[in-house]
């Protein structure tokens, strides 16, 4: 029989733990254990279902203190970058739908009027969301307008001191449930933000079914229909395209590190599983064709984490910049994939099934792969910094 000794964690082999604060510790294991008790038991049935308790979540998720963690006041926890990046991949570490709720809810449609809105809307909303009690949802990609947000047709129009909005949006992750959605159209004086009520007539959010990725998640259409507002709806803080694109800034950060959520619990199992199973006698971990997969997977793995940290530090030190985010989000994602697509092979055909999270999080992270920045909108932004020269148009 081969030699053995006692196994590391992927992430021992490079100390990650010795990076952390004792509070950042805290928070993660803290968002882990939810997710351990509360959330893996039921997250197989929610995506097989396609259905979740959004309601129920986001009151429990509130109750944890993560909706909205990075910000400060109005019932938000206000920790660092760092921390919130640690809970999102605790998060999507059980399912990246469950991630998508809190980075929707937080870094998009609380952070939106928390960074554009004024004090009345910040008193009317953001408590309420923090303590999940209110869900609120993000509306900028269109059917025809998803990585050219400038291209919008939805728009609002003056009609004495109110607002009049048409239009649609796609995609969007806790339309159905959503008591307010942020939405972005198109004035007179170019693109504006909007707090607008689910509730208001001519608003509607039909759910997008038969999806094969993000199944354990919300997602909808939002359709606006002479949907008429008040002038304080309007965000007052936020004029053109750097509104939107500031939000979408702090939810690609809880990506950076959500997707390697992914990606360690998939490996995780790969592991787990080849120490398990005997093929020809002697654990699958034993032969040298498995032990260089996990070897390749925790390298990357490893290198994405320090990436990670790296940027969250940057972004609490307040130097964090959009070409830094595009770079995590652009590697972190193409190797959880990549990372999930392995494990599949080493588990075989017990990998395609709902009894492991591998299939799972690869379906999953086929969306990650593409919203919020599809990588070759990220590649095109590193390019850019990189050579001064915009290959958009």
């Amino acid at each position: 029989m081969p030699s053995s000794s006692t196994p590391l964690h992927p992430f021992d082999l490079v100390d990650i733990d010795g990076m952390l604060s004792d509070e950042e510790r805290a928070i993660r294991d803290t968002v882990r254990t939810m997710g351990e008790r509360e959330l893996r038991p039921k997250v197989a049935e929610w995506f097989e279902n396609g259905a979740i308790p959004a309601r129920e979540l986001a009151r429990e998720l509130g109750g944890l203190g993560v909706l909205g963690m990075h910000l400060e006041g109005y019932g938000c926890a206000g920790t660092s970058a760092v921390s919130y990046g640690l809970a999102c991949m605790e998060l999507e570490a059980v399912d990246s739908g469950l991630r998508s709720l809190v980075s929707v809810q937080g870094s998009l449609a609380m952070y939106a009027i928390w960074k554009y809105g004024s004090e009345e809307q910040k008193q009317q909303w953001l408590p309420g969301m923090a303590a999940g009690e209110k869900i609120g949802c993000f509306g900028l990609t269109e059917p025809d307008a998803g990585s050219d947000p400038g291209s919008m047709r939805t728009n609002a129009k003056r009609d004495g001191s109110d607002w009049i909005l048409n239009g649609a949006k796609m995609w969007i992750t806790n339309g159905s449930v959503a008591d307010v959605a942020v939405v972005w159209a198109r004035a007179e004086d170019g693109v504006r933000g909007f707090v607008v009520p689910t509730d208001t007539p001519g608003f509607s959010a039909p759910e997008i079914k038969r999806k094969l990725s993000l199944r354990a998640s919300v997602t909808s259409e939002l359709v606006l229909e002479d949907v008429r507002l008040p002038a304080d709806a309007m965000l007052p803080d936020a004029r053109g395209l750097s509104g939107p694109l500031g939000c979408l800034n702090e939810a690609r950060f809880g990506i950076v590190f959500g997707a390697l959520g992914a990606a360690r619990d998939c490996l995780e199992a790969a592991i787990s599983y080849a120490g398990d199973r005997t093929v020809f006698e002697r654990p699958l971990a034993s032969y040298q064709l498995t032990q260089q997969k996990l070897a390749d997977m925790a390298l990357e793995l490893d290198k994405g984490m320090l990436l990670a940290l790296r940027l969250g530090r940057l972004k609490d030190e307040g130097r964090g910049t959009p070409e830094q985010i595009s770079v995590g989000k652009l590697n972190n994602v193409r190797e959880a994939i990549q990372i999930a697509r392995e494990c599949r092979t080493i588990l075989g055909a017990n990998g395609i099934t709902l009894e492991y999270p591998v299939m799972r999080h690869a379906n999953n992270l086929e969306s990650v792969l593409t919203y919020e920045g599809t990588s070759e909108v990220h590649s095109l932004v590193i390019g850019k910094a990189l050579t001064g020269l915009a290959a958009f148009r």
